[in-house]
């Protein structure tokens, strides 16, 4: 009776403070999942199809660059296939991946990537924030937010 009330005051706690009660392992174990969707996006960025990018990304996307446009899922996949956006290389440092409620991430990490956006090529060092959701099983990126790195 005692675990069965301590069960139920910990329920409740968890409900007012908006935490899951899901097990911790489902949380862990979908975060390798998540780390595999966005490597796949970061490769299919450098080499961009829009099939593969249309498999990795909701039909709702909001991704917003650094400059402060905001693309959605039709404009970012056309600029990246178009050459409009183009990245020669990216490299993805201090990933950090949060799993909120077994459905949502929360991806961090630092970009570094040489550009060749319309003919015209450059570096850039961002910020990144990535939300994630699982739908139909698979994790898709549904928003993104980038923020220059300043010296």
């Amino acid at each position: 009776m005692f675990l069965k009330k301590l069960f139920l005051i910990a329920a409740a706690a968890a409900a007012f403070s908006g935490c899951s009660m899901m097990p911790a392992g489902n949380a862990a174990s979908a975060s390798p999942e998540v780390a595999a969707a966005a490597e796949r996006l970061r490769i299919a960025m450098i080499d961009p199809t829009a099939a593969a990018l249309s498999a990795l990304v909701a039909d709702d996307l909001s991704y917003g660059h650094s400059s402060g446009k905001v693309d959605t899922k039709a404009s970012f996949i056309g600029d990246l296939v178009d050459g409009k956006s183009d990245f020669v290389t990216i490299t993805i440092t201090d990933q950090t991946i949060k799993v909120v409620d077994g459905q949502t991430a929360i991806v961090r990490h630092t970009l570094a990537a040489d550009t060749n956006d319309s003919g015209k090529p450059g570096k850039v060092a961002l910020k990144i924030l990535g939300v994630w959701q699982k739908q139909g099983g698979s994790w898709k990126l549904l928003a993104r937010q980038a923020v220059r790195i300043t010296s």
